[in-house]
């Protein structure tokens, strides 16, 4: 699947819920189904600056399809991190370079998260792009 036919999903399965608290009864769902992260993941290395949460991020590059893992400690950043990992992981590195994240408004998350959780959001696409743009710049210099 394409990551805009991936992000018209989840705008889709949010759409069936009028209500924000069903929302982030899916977002809590979506956090507590995301597979833990392995422990030598959890380093300073891939936790991301700026959430108020910890969050952590990694990123894997197979056959240049680019596979990424997260975890947080706040249930409802895991919801969060499980929906970008779900757009974003199993692409290439100029897919998810060039995309635009079109769904995080269209569901109206931004509006509904706390600056500091919405800062925190823009932080984890910023370092899944520049994961995305160092393993694009790695491949390019072996060519």
């Amino acid at each position: 699947m394409t990551i805009n036919e991936l992000q018209d999903e989840i705008i889709e399965e949010f759409s069936q819920f009028d209500d924000w608290m069903d929302k982030y009864a899916l977002l809590i769902d979506l956090g507590n189904s995301l597979e833990a992260l392995d422990p030598k993941h959890k380093n300073p290395q891939n936790i991301i600056e700026g959430c108020q949460s910890r969050v952590w991020l990694n990123a894997e590059l197979n056959n240049g399809i680019i596979t990424y893992q997260g975890e947080s400690d706040a249930v409802l950043v895991k919801g969060i991190v499980s929906l970008l990992i779900q757009v974003l992981s199993g692409h290439t590195a100029d897919e998810i370079i060039n995309t635009e994240l079109y769904f995080i408004d269209k569901i109206g998350l931004k509006e509904h998260l706390s600056p500091t959780r919405s800062n925190g959001l823009l932080a984890m696409v910023k370092q899944m792009k520049i994961f995305a743009l160092a393993y694009k710049s790695a491949v390019s210099t072996k060519q």
